[in-house]
This record gives structure tokens, C-alpha cells and sequence, in this order.
């Protein structure tokens, strides 16, 4: 028998990086890029960007250099219109090229972000974790479909640019907080009595098991109650009223604060039954904080435990306020196939029924990028800052074009740095027409479906 040598299949060296022009059905002659035989790279839309580009961007990022100049532009209108202040920014459409490069710039830049990610890829986990990863703090993704509901994006918004804190200022209710801790400090006692030999249910010291056991019962259960601590004395109401105030709240919750640091640093913590202590305080009041716990309160150099809430002083603890996006600056639109359709449709109409009809043809996709689309526009228009769009034109809307400045913002975002690291990224599907010529038609056709995604299609040769 003859054995025949296996054919070996020599992978090309890449040259060219190309978009798929989802209108034409092809591949982009303008957004591609290629490396010229002096080894320099040529893009089909800004020509000649140098052979030292080649050693810093990948090729299919360059592919998309278009989109990202049009985010790094739309940013730029923004900020000059804020007179170069950071604030919190509205982008609808942001899995699109375009709008993924405003949300990464703005938030290398300081802002917050508060990015809706349209129907093509609001539906894949994957995508939404990834744009709500590259907004930073306390910047947000949110689908779509969220960004409908009028009210709690409203409110989103308003939490990002004021912070999670901001209902603050409304003020709580000490004396609230106070009966309740009452209340349950009684509930305690009655649970678990001093009577009981620990604080476990009573059902836990019922013996439920064969004659056998019995007579191990005893040691067993007296090493299992060790691990709890003893029952509570009960508590008479009147005196709880009369001797425990907000001073000896306030005292209460630093003593606690105090013991929760110490389990934490694994500092050695001691015995620490919430109700021996406030039976100790109704026996000897403490108008006054202990030395070390009020310097923990009030020295800047001394946080609270995290997430400590202060009943009279209504605050959070130190160094663990919430991020304030700062004002609205505006909104970016990306003009999706999908809400381009919807938008123009709509424009047609020139009564307020004729809009209602024309919006009950539209598909469900349509209706909902429009009303997302919308949602974010109006939601701007409130607060009086501009909205423009990128990738496309929508009627009333001022559509923002890259100068040469923006076209190198989006470079020097796409640069590698020493540790491999870029200030814009993408999700990029490769497929290598080099290798296999098929690839490119097959690209053609996913890039054209109808939730194509989740990533942006590159076809290589």
C-alpha cells in the first residue's frame, strides 16, 4: 500500500484588514487597510498612516478606523460644548463600532457613561457584560428595552450624575431607626430567653433520635451549643424607652462598627452579644463616646467600616461614597440599519396619526429601537444639553463627520501600550479570505443578518 504524503496547507501572511459594507453586500474597498510592499500601511479612506501604525494597531482594528474616529469626534463636540468639563454622557447604540469608541474615550477621559445597547446585541449576555465592563464607574449598560421604561431610566441617569447617595439629602428618619432597634432587641429576647442554654431555636434541643444515641446526646449537645452565644435577658419596654435614646444608638452602632473591624482585620474581637451590650448601657448610660470610637467617626485619616450609615449625622462612612458622574454633557446616538428604517418611515408622516400608523407598520425591532432611540434624545432635550448622531442621519438631529484631529484621537486610542493595553477595543470576528476565498462571501452573509453579532465582522487577505 502507498501512502500518501499529507498535503500541507501554508496559512498566508496577512496584507489587508477589511469592514464589511453591510448596504453594498461586500467587502469595504474605503474601511480597509492594507500594508503597502514598503511596508508602510495604506487605509482606503486616510491613505498612507505610516509603517510604524502596523507595529502598534492590528490590522482589523484598523478596518474600523472610520467608526472610531466618528466616536472620538462626537466626544470631542461634546466636550468643547462643556467648555472641556467631565460630566455623565448618554449613548444609545453602544455594541456599534462608532458608539463603543465614544463609551471607551469618555471613560478613559473621566466621564460616566450611560450606555444602551440597541437590539442587535441587547439580547447576548456576553455583549452586555462586556460594554457595561468598559463603562467605567459609575458609568452603566443597560439594554434597549430598559432604556423604554422612561421613568427608571430617568432615574438611572440621575444616580449615575448624582450618585447612589444623592436620596440623602431627603433625610431619614432617626427615630425610626431607633424603634426598630428596640423592636427587635425585644424579639431577640423573647427567641432566645435566657432560659435556653444557648440562642437556637428550641427545636434544636428536642431529642429525635433512637435509644442508642441517648445516652451521647448530652455531651454532643453541650459541644454544639459552645459555638452559639447564651440567650438574652428579657428587656423591660419602659426602661428601653426611658434610657436608650439616639446618643445611646449612635454609641451602640460605634461599638458595633468597632467589633465588625475587628473580625475583619482578624484582630482579636472577644465576646460581642448584641443585647448584653445594650443591657449593660440601660444599667450605666454612656453620654459619651469612648476616645477611640470617636476618633474613628471623626478623623478623616479613620474610615468607617463600609457601607457604615451614620443615624445622626445622615452619611455614609468615609471613603466609601458613591461616584458622581457629574452633569449630563449630552447624548450620541448610533444610527443603527435597523433604527434608520424606523426614523425615516416616521418622518414621512406629517399628522400625529399618520405617525401612529406608520408606527404600527413598523416591525418590532423598529418600534423599539425608535422608542429607545427616543427615550434617550427626550431624556437629553430635559436637560437642555445636545444630542448628535454618528453612523447615519436622523431628522432633527445634527449629524457629527471626524476632522483629521479625530481621525488621530481614534489612532493613538487604538495604540498598544507596553503592556498591551488600548484605550478603544473591539470584538472582531476575523475571517482569513487569504487562506480560504469562501470565507469572505460567508462573512458577507452573517454580517448581513438580521441580529448579526456579537461582534463586528473583518475579513482578512
Amino acid at each position: 500500500m502507498l501512502l500518501k504524503t499529507p498535503r500541507r496547507i501554508t496559512v498566508k501572511p496577512v496584507t489587508s484588514a477589511h469592514a464589511i459594507d453591510t448596504m453594498q453586500g461586500k467587502l469595504s474597498a474605503r474601511d480597509s487597510a492594507a500594508i503597502s510592499p514598503n511596508g508602510s500601511v495604506v487605509h482606503g479612506r486616510y491613505g498612507d498612516l505610516g509603517p510604524e501604525i502596523a507595529q502598534s494597531i492590528p490590522l482589523e482594528y484598523l478596518a474600523l478606523l472610520y467608526p472610531a474616529a466618528q466616536g472620538a469626534a462626537a466626544l470631542r463636540v461634546l466636550t468643547e460644548k462643556n467648555g472641556d468639563k467631565q460630566g455623565t454622557l448618554l449613548v444609545y447604540g453602544a455594541s456599534q463600532p462608532n458608539a463603543m469608541a465614544s463609551v471607551q474615550l469618555a471613560s478613559t477621559a473621566g466621564n460616566a457613561v450611560v450606555a444602551v445597547v440597541g437590539g442587535e446585541h441587547s439580547g447576548d449576555e456576553g455583549m452586555m457584560a462586556a460594554i457595561k465592563g468598559l463603562a467605567s464607574e459609575p458609568g452603566t449598560a443597560v439594554s434597549q428595552e430598559y432604556a423604554i421604561v422612561k421613568k427608571n431610566f430617568a432615574d438611572l441617569v440621575k444616580a449615575t450624575c448624582e450618585g447612589d447617595d444623592a436620596s440623602l439629602s431627603q433625610g431619614y428618619d432617626p427615630d425610626l431607626f431607633l424603634q426598630e432597634f428596640k423592636e427587635n432587641s425585644m424579639a431577640y429576647a423573647d427567641k432566645y430567653p435566657s432560659t435556653l442554654p444557648a440562642a437556637v431555636d428550641k427545636s434544636h434541643l428536642d431529642f429525635q433520635y433512637g435509644d442508642r444515641e441517648r445516652e451521647h446526646f448530652q455531651g454532643n449537645m453541650e459541644a454544639y451549643l459552645s459555638q452559639f452565644p447564651a440567650g438574652s435577658q428579657p428587656f423591660d419596654p419602659a426602661k428601653l424607652d426611658a434610657y436608650f435614646d439616639k446618643d445611646q444608638y449612635a454609641t451602640f452602632k460605634a461599638k458595633f462598627n468597632k467589633q465588625t473591624s475587628a473580625v475583619v482585620t482578624g484582630d482579636q474581637v472577644g465576646s460581642f452579644v448584641p443585647t448584653d451590650i445594650v443591657h449593660a448601657m440601660l444599667q450605666t448610660p454612656e453620654k459619651e463616646l469612648d476616645p477611640g470610637l470617636k476618633q474613628q467617626q471623626e478623623d478623616d485619616d479613620v474610615p468607617f467600616v463600609p457601607y457604615e450609615f451614620s443615624v445622626l449625622e445622615q452619611k455614609f462612612g468615609k471613603g466609601v461614597e458613591s461616584k458622581k458622574g457629574g452633569p449630563l454633557m449630552g447624548a450620541i446616538i448610533a444610527v443603527t440599519p435597523t433604527l434608520a428604517e424606523a426614523a425615516t418611515v416616521i418622518s414621512r408622516a406629517t399628522t400625529l396619526r399618520s405617525k401612529a400608523e406608520a408606527l404600527q407598520f413598523l416591525t418590532t425591532a423598529e418600534q423599539t429601537a425608535f422608542a429607545a432611540a427616543t427615550s434617550v434624545a427626550n431624556l437629553a432635550k430635559e436637560h437642555g444639553v445636545p444630542v448628535y448622531t454618528v453612523g447615519g442621519q436622523l431628522p432633527g438631529f445634527e449629524t457629527v463627520e471626524p476632522t483629521d484631529d479625530d481621525v488621530q484621537e481614534a489612532l493613538a486610542g487604538m495604540e498598544l501600550d507596553e503592556n498591551g493595553v488600548s484605550r478603544i477595543n473591539y470584538f472582531v470576528q476575523v475571517y482569513r479570505a487569504g487562506d480560504f476565498p469562501m470565507y469572505a462571501d460567508y462573512a458577507v452573509h452573517r454580517a448581513s443578518e438580521e441580529l448579526a453579532g456579537p461582534r463586528q465582522f473583518v475579513v482578512t487577505k
